[in-house]
């Protein structure tokens, strides 16, 4: 009976610690104020505590709401002024809920700790409030597919912080603003990467002045809008630039000489504008895959024969723009070459194709030209589509041939549909509404629409494709830990805008429909563009269907403030008894803490901070790493250095980590310490090493990783490990750390500069992946220091970046450098610095006075000479082109990921296949080496965590 009563009170007091609301007070009537603003809210809100009950789409830290994550809720109403009442969001997001109309306040500019707004696929309307100026941590702004109008606030251009600008899919009028004196404008965004300003009402020459040599955008999307006059020059200043979409406007003049600077374009739009002078010269574009120069007046020329030397290309669209002359048959021997329009041109002489074109050509319009012949044998196992309607070559008896009709418009693509995984069983039969997944379990599907703004292929029909997509996508769904089971993609289409569609269908992991928390879940990461496509699929965004099969929908909010009210009435009767209770059982309480709670060591009212917000990241008890390590026996070290010391651990499951433990005299503050495990446990990357938790209690500081298998790729270019890396296992190594790099500086949150990237950093995995490991000197992109300007430079010498080691100007540019330096590392097998002669320096002088490559043979490492392997050339010039002494000169992580697979698929293999060897197929299994973490750099320390300013 006694524990009965215990029980019964210990329910009571939990029910009235809740009651006596741990939100802030001011907190919570603001967000009873948006609640009363809006209908169809999750049934959860109405619990007396936003906090302690877990409203869904409320995150807290402490008392204070930091997050309103809401997409896709199926939200009425407006946003109202109450929400600047919430002094602490850093993170709103109300994405793809159509139901949310009127305009934004002015008063969201006192939010100034946000530093993301999400309102994509809204009703908003009204002009864009000029304080959104005020948002000075602002990383992420999108307001896409709403109805705003009036003009761009120039305030934004105080956003320095600014990452993601995407305000396309408006009703916005003006001129496009930049800074006068005292007025700011966008040409002050030098550290944004997109502009995406497509399909609004723009007007007015695009301001020479918007553009700068300082910026680092690399879309710059302003397709479908009103723009005159001409493409200024200063746009070619901006060398990082990979996909430029300035189509369906009104755009006049020549096409600036100066465009052939932007060496990494891979998708150039310039067509639908009134272009005159000659053709643009883009023979230096070598990354570039798609092109469309169509419907403009440039003057009547050939036929660019420097067409056939770029590689990349998928796509060549050059309707109606006036080329004469005869069709060299060369251009269709590319290798990648998917499409040729030319259509409605004045093409003549006889066209000869014969057997040399490539195995991915699938369709060449030549309507509306003046071609008198053609000359065509087909190829087993190829398919192309000719089509010459409209010249000589179809009058008299050759109007027989079928190249000589307009085909039927091919539907099939409409109907093809994607799985994945990929469905190996019997569909079900479902109930209405209902869909057979991949995994033949009847579900409600989330769906939506997928739109790829610039993708750089055009054969809707290679399955290969979609195979990359439909994998990534899965994979980040359960990387993120977001409950889909599987997915269809269908209805690949494209639009008017030259965007490709795709239907996208996700269904619930172990229910038959999603809960309000998967789905923002789910919603966030597509809002917030955390899934990255592919490279081939360019800069994308997501247009969700309502969803109304919620599970649990049934409850109402009416019952739950009943149910809140009667419950209230019962706690007010009880609180007495209730505090008398959870007075007595205090002590008691503070030692189950101890035991139950992870954080209860941490206190926040000293110089640590809140509890850590940790994505993923466990927090491991001192006695369980102890246990681990067994009692951190020398026989279980692996690894030591100034830090301290490193340790190999058995967890109960049998997983094998990497425990890193602190010595005394290294210890970090509590703050630095904490914003150091919440930086990392936000890293989720298959090509970063992995924090699988922390340790920070008994004085001590642990950080506990994946462990690795196969050492640093130091030691396996010195021989130290007995692994054989040829040229192919190379390559793939450096795909992947350029891809970790990659997701390092644009995807994650915040995004973060290395600082220390070498081969010693670089571990490989039992398979051989390549690892992006030690953050140790590692600096976020949007910490305080705005202009990445570091009062003492970091790094290790020979990798680091020249322009930052004189300026001390960090920026992502000093990790491509150092990069490059890996690069060479990998064809040479030597160090940066040896015997006094420094490798960059050694292989510059050598090309230039020889301008042969195979001249490096006597500095290449041999055992990749045997024989010449292809792309080694490529591979080589790629590296110099990352050292440029001007960090400006040097390509974004994403443009070399792209540089990196043009050389793998020269070398003849798959970019996009990961296979590899495991470590039991190396030579030299088995033998003596060291250890990744016996390198002293995994445990270099910049002094303060760069964090630590915020």
């Amino acid at each position: 009976m006694g524990l009965r009563i215990e029980i019964c009170l210990l329910f009571i007091s939990t029910q009235f610690l809740v009651a006596t609301a741990q939100t802030n007070t001011q907190y919570f009537a603001a967000l009873e104020a948006l609640k009363d603003a809006w209908t169809n809210i999750p049934p959860n809100w109405g619990g007396p505590d936003p906090c302690g009950s877990s409203w869904v789409g409320i995150q807290c830290n402490n008392s204070r709401i930091t997050s309103i994550i809401l997409p896709s809720m199926g939200l009425f109403g407006q946003l109202t002024g109450d929400i600047a009442q919430l002094s602490a969001l850093q993170i709103v997001d109300l994405s793809y809920n159509s139901g949310l109309t009127g305009s934004l306040p002015p008063s969201i500019g006192n939010l100034t700790k946000l530093t993301t707004l999400a309102l994509e696929g809204c009703g908003f309307y009204g002009p864009i409030p000029g304080t959104i100026g005020y948002l000075q941590q602002l990383r992420f702004l999108y307001l896409s597919s709403n109805s705003f109008t009036g003009s761009i606030p120039s305030s934004i251009g105080n956003l320095s912080n600014l990452f993601w600008l995407d305000l396309s899919v408006n009703n916005l009028s003006g001129t496009i603003p930049v800074s006068s004196g005292t007025t700011p404008g966008l040409d002050m965004l030098v550290n944004t990467k997109h502009f995406h300003f497509g399909n609004n009402q723009l007007s007015g020459a695009i301001p020479a002045r918007l553009f700068n040599s300082s910026m680092t955008l690399i879309h710059v999307l302003f397709e479908s809008n009103q723009l005159n006059g001409t493409i200024p020059s200063t746009l070619a200043l901006v060398l990082s630039l990979e996909v430029v979409r300035l189509d369906r406007n009104s755009l006049t003049g020549s096409v600036p000489s100066n465009f052939s600077n932007l060496v990494y374009v891979n998708v150039l739009y310039l067509s639908n504008n009134q272009l005159t002078g000659p053709l643009p010269n883009l023979s230096s574009m070598n990354d570039l895959y798609n092109v469309d120069l169509s419907n403009n007046t440039f003057d009547t020329s050939l036929f660019p024969s420097w067409f056939s030397n770029l590689l990349s290309l998928t796509t060549i669209v050059m309707e109606n723009t006036r080329l004469n002359g005869s069709l060299p048959g060369a251009i269709f021997n590319l290798p990648q070459l998917q499409a040729v329009s030319l259509s409605n041109n004045q093409l003549n002489g006889i066209l000869d194709v014969g057997t040399s074109y490539g195995n991915q050509l699938k369709l060449v319009d030549l309507q509306n030209n003046s071609i008198s012949d053609f000359i065509f044998t087909e190829r087993v196992g190829a398919s192309v589509e000719f089509i010459l309607v409209g010249n000589p070559a179809c009058s008299g008896t050759g109007g027989t041939n079928t190249y000589c009709a307009i085909p039927p418009s091919n539907s099939s693509y409409s109907f093809r549909s994607y799985s994945f995984p990929s469905k190996k069983c019997i569909p079900p039969k479902c109930s209405s509404n209902e869909v057979s997944s991949p995994n033949c379990r009847c579900a409600y599907p989330y769906t939506g629409t997928l739109f790829f703004k610039a993708p750089s292929f055009s054969d809707l029909g290679n399955s290969t494709i979609y195979t990359a997509l439909g994998s990534s996508l899965l994979g980040c769904f359960q990387s993120n830990q977001l409950p889909v089971d599987s997915l269809y993609l269908s209805n690949p289409t494209e639009n008017t805008d030259n965007y490709l569609l795709i239907s996208l269908e996700l269904f619930p992991y172990g229910q038959d429909r999603f809960n309000r928390t998967g789905i923002s879940g789910i919603a966030f990461v597509l809002s917030n563009q955390t899934f990255n496509p592919p490279s081939t699929y360019g800069p994308f965004s997501f247009k969700a269907d309502p969803y109304n099969y919620f599970a649990g929908n049934n409850l109402s909010n009416r019952g739950v403030i009943t149910g809140v009210a009667v419950g209230g009435s019962v706690v007010l009767l009880l609180a007495l008894l209730a505090g008398f209770y959870a007075f007595r059982q205090k002590r008691r309480a503070e030692r189950a803490d101890r035991v139950n709670n992870p954080f209860a060591s941490w206190n926040p009212n000293t110089t640590s901070g809140g509890v850590p917000l940790l994505q993923e990241a466990r927090c491991f008890s001192y006695d369980e790493l102890k246990k681990y390590t067994n009692n951190f026996a020398e026989a279980n070290r692996i690894g030591s250095g100034g830090y301290g010391k490193v340790y190999r651990g058995t967890l109960s499951n049998g997983q094998l980590v990497a425990i890193k433990r602190a010595k005394q005299g290294s210890l970090q503050g509590g703050l630095e310490f904490k914003m150091e495990i919440e930086l990392l446990s936000r890293i989720h990357h298959k090509n970063v090493v992995g924090l699988m938790g922390f340790c920070f209690e008994r004085a001590e500081q642990m950080l506990v990783y994946e462990y690795i298998a196969n050492g640093t790729l130091h030691e396996s270019l010195s021989g130290k490990t007995g692994i054989n890396l040829d040229w192919m296992r190379r390559l793939r190594i450096a795909l992947g750390v350029a891809r970790g790099l990659q997701y390092l500086h644009e995807l994650a949150n915040p995004p973060i500069i290395h600082r220390d990237i070498k081969s010693s950093n670089i571990l490989l995995d039992e398979r051989l992946n390549a690892k992006v490991s030690d953050f140790g000197l590692s600096k976020p992109m949007g910490d305080a220091e705005k202009s990445h300007i570091s009062t003492q430079v970091k790094g290790t010498m020979g990798y680091m970046d020249p322009e930052y080691y004189m300026t001390q100007q960090l920026t992502e540019k000093s990790d491509v450098y150092s990069f490059g330096v890996v690069l060479l590392e990998l064809v040479t097998a030597r160090q940066p610095i040896e015997k006094g002669k420094y490798i960059v320096r050694e292989v510059r002088q050598r090309m230039i006075r020889d301008q042969v490559l195979y001249s490096l043979d006597e500095i290449l490492d041999p055992v990749i000479l045997a024989p010449p392997p292809k792309g080694l050339e490529q591979f080589v010039d790629l590296a110099m082109r990352f050292v440029e002494e001007e960090g400006a000169r040097r390509p974004g992580m994403g443009a070399v990921v792209k540089e990196i697979e043009n050389v793998m698929l020269i070398a003849g293999l798959n970019p996009n296949d990961d296979s590899s060897s495991t470590s039991a197929t190396h030579e030299g299994d088995g033998k003596g080496y060291n250890h990744p973490y016996t390198d002293d750099s995994l445990f270099v320390y910049s002094g303060t965590f760069p964090l630590a300013s915020n």
